[in-house]
Order: structure tokens, then sequence, then C-alpha cells
């Protein structure tokens, strides 16, 4: 009867675990990275932005080449008409056709603009590092993300792992409970406990098999897969003990995306002040064109009338007064260099606060994680100890389940020590701009 129910529970088990287990695949965080850096839709539309910043960087559209236009018309009319001089002659014409035919190919270059041209080249330029800074941003957001998500779906198979050991334990006990039964040793209460005990422990490994499978759809979601793909995780929370305070410091002033979008739109500001000013200083145009007309007349005295012929010219303008709109909007354009200054000394002090409550929390959990490896350790051996008195008798099996608990909360502790470990160190490499070394 004992071996029965211990293969039917046994079986359960496996059921549980092996229910998913067709079409899976096991995923590596480099895989997953890999698969997110190339199929993530928000990622698609930071590349695309990216690519528009570096269309809009262009010699045209800083304003340097010329504009040439072609331009042509044809235009027909029907007209009755009559006249009449003074010596009384004249004469009528009914339906006289008249067309015009016009031509004109057209240059206009502004060869002198007050360097307003330069700046905004120098402008777009700055525009387009943005954009690309904000590509990287975005792509050192989703890898730690991509990596967050990924160590939770390890964080929770481990604590699996964790109830399904537990679960092996309360059926040794039920075992060693039905053992004592059969000998008179035991009680009927005993063995309903630790029978009640299992379900828990069998409800528990199910709620978090659960969890597993929101945290997988999670996951899926950051890499736009189906939702429904599974996979397997092998490798285990590896922490990095050793993350030095002031390199990592130096690479944050000097590598941390924000803060390098921060300094080009500092940059940005200043040059729109120079673009501003530079509608101070004249402005000369080149104009030139070929032009072609030819009329038609039946009703007139010329039959056709036809020129063709080349222009050339040059424009100076300079504005005198425009209700000293454009001193406003330098004032307005020095207005926005102070926020870009402020905007930049805001982003530097948040970084480097940021920085130290997130290397706090990285030096507390690696402590965390010592601490918690020496309990599990006691506990541990607690268990065995527990286990060994409980088989003899010595210990009730109340006291027998209170050490099982102790042991399955220093598992879950140390688990979730590793875990809270990691994301600081994820946390501050995304900071830094040193993700790579999360592999």
């Amino acid at each position: 009867m004992m071996q029965i129910r211990f293969l039917t529970l046994t079986i359960f088990i496996l059921l549980l675990l092996s229910s998913n287990v067709q079409a899976q695949q096991t995923l590596t965080l480099e895989e997953a990275v890999q698969i997110g850096l190339e199929n993530n839709y928000g990622l698609q539309i930071s590349r695309n932005l990216q690519k528009e910043a570096e269309n809009n960087r262009s010699l045209g559209n800083a304003g340097f080449l010329p504009v040439v236009d072609l331009t042509g018309s044809r235009t027909e009319s029907i007209e009755d008409s009559e006249f009449r001089s003074a010596d009384g002659t004249g004469r009528t014409n009914e339906g006289a056709r008249s067309t015009n035919t016009n031509a004109s190919l057209n240059l206009n270059w502004t060869i002198f603009d007050g360097l307003t041209s330069f700046a905004r080249h120098d402008r777009l330029g700055l525009l387009k590092e943005i954009s690309d800074e904000q590509l990287r941003f975005d792509m050192e957001y989703m890898v730690s993300q991509i990596a967050l998500s990924f160590f939770n779906v390890i964080r929770i198979s481990e604590q699996m792992k964790v109830l399904e050991n537990n679960i092996e334990v309360s059926l040794e006990r039920i075992e060693i409970e039905e053992t004592k039964v059969d000998l008179g040793s035991g009680s009927e209460y005993d063995l309903l406990q630790a029978r009640s005990d299992l379900n828990a422990d069998r409800a528990a490994f199910i709620r978090e098999r659960n969890q597993l499978n929101e945290a997988k759809i999670t996951l899926n979601e950051l890499l736009s897969r189906d939702p429904r793909t599974d996979f397997e995780v092998t490798t285990e929370i590896d922490v990095n003990r050793f993350l030095p305070e002031e390199e990592l410091f130096d690479q944050l002033m000097k590598e941390n995306a924000e803060l390098a979008i921060a300094r080009f739109e500092n940059e940005v500001s200043q040059l729109e002040i120079r673009e501003v000013q530079g509608e101070r200083y004249p402005q000369i145009s080149l104009t030139s064109g070929y032009s072609f007309n030819r009329s038609e007349n039946d009703g007139g005295f010329f039959q056709f009338n036809e020129t063709t012929g080349f222009s050339v010219g040059i424009t100076a303008r300079v504005n005198i007064f425009n209700g000293f709109n454009l001193n406003r909007r330098v004032q307005n354009a020095q207005i926005r260099k102070k926020n870009a200054d402020l905007n930049l000394e805001a982003q530097k002090l948040r970084l480097e606060s940021d920085f130290q409550a997130i290397y706090r929390t990285y030096q507390n959990s690696i402590e965390l994680v010592d601490l918690e490896e020496d309990n599990l350790a006691n506990a541990e051996e607690t268990l065995d100890i527990a286990l060994e008195r409980f088989r003899l008798g010595s210990i009730s099996s109340l006291e027998f389940r209170e050490a099982q608990r102790t042991f399955l909360a220093a598992e879950n502790r140390l688990i979730n020590a590793k875990f809270e470990a990691k994301v600081a160190e994820t946390e501050l490499l995304q900071l830094t701009g040193e993700l790579e070394q999360i592999f």
C-alpha cells in the first residue's frame, strides 16, 4: 500500500514537470538577448527613427545646395475679336484660336545666409548623434530587461526544484508515518497531518509552476515571439561579487547613454542660438534661368511671337526691423540653452544618486548571499538530523515539519538573495554601459 501511494505521488510530480516538455528548447541568456535585439518591436521603431535622423543630416536640408525648378505651361483659347481704326476701317474675327506656350528652368542659390547653414548642418549632425545614443540606450535597456526576465525564470525554476525536493521529503515522512502505524507505534492523526502537509506542498508547487508560466510569457513578449513558445533554462544565477565602485563610476560619467544625450542636447541649444543670430546678417542669393515663350494668335496683327533666353541675377536682403521678433527668438534660444545646462547637471546628479543607491544595494545583497549560504548549510544539517531522529521516534511529526519548513525557507531566501544581487548587478552595468560583462 505504501509503495502504491509513493508511486502515485511520484507520477503526479513527473506529470507536472513533463506536461510541457514537448517542443521545448534550452534557451541561454546570449540567445535570448540576440533574439530580442533582432525582433523587439520597440527597437525596430528606434532603428527607424535613427535612419530618419541620418536622412535629415544632409547638405540640402542644411541649405547649402541650390534649388532648381522646371516649369511649363500651355494654354489655348478661342475668341471673337473686333477692332476699328480711326479712319473707320476695321475687321472682325470670329472663332480666332490663340495659344501660349511657356517653359522655364530656374536656379535659386543662397550663397550667404550669415553662416546659418553651417550651424544648421552641425545641429543636424548632433541630432543624428542623439538618435544614435537613444538607440544605444534603448538597446541597453532592452538587454537589461531581457536579462532580468531571464534571471527571474531561473529563480522560479530553482524554487520549483526546491519545492520538488520538499515534496520528496514529505513523501518520506508519510512513508515513515505509515511504517509506524503498521508497527503500532504511530498515530493515525500524525499520518493524516503528514498527508495534509504533502497536499499543501503540492499546492505550492502548482502555484510556483503557474508563476513560471507567467515569467516565460513575459520573456517571450520581450523577445517579440509567440507567448506560447516554451523553453527551458539550465544555467544558475551566478553573481559577480567584485564590481569595483570607482571604476564603474568613472565609466558612468563617460559612457552613460542618458548623460551623452544630455550633453548633445546642450550643444544643440548652443547651435540654435547661432542659427537665429545668423539672421541678423545679409542674405545673398544667386538666381539664374532659361525661359522659352511662344504665342500664336490667329486674330492678331502677328501670327506668333517667340522669345528664348538666359537670365542671371543676384539678390541681397537684410532685415532692418521686424517688430523685435528676432531679438525675442534669440532671447528664447538663450533661455533654452540655460535649461539645457540645468538639465545636464540634473542628469549628472540623478545618475550619481542612482549609482550610489544601487551600488549600496549590490553590496548589501552580496552580504545577504553569504549569510543565507551559511543559513542554508545549517538548515540542511538540521533537517538531516531531524529526519534521522524522526525515523528513530525521538522527535514528533510537528518538530520534523518545522525543520522541513526552516530548510525550505532557507533555500528560498538564498535563491531570492542571489536574484536581488543579480538585479543590482544588472542595473549597475546598464548605468555604466558595461552590460557585456553580464554574459
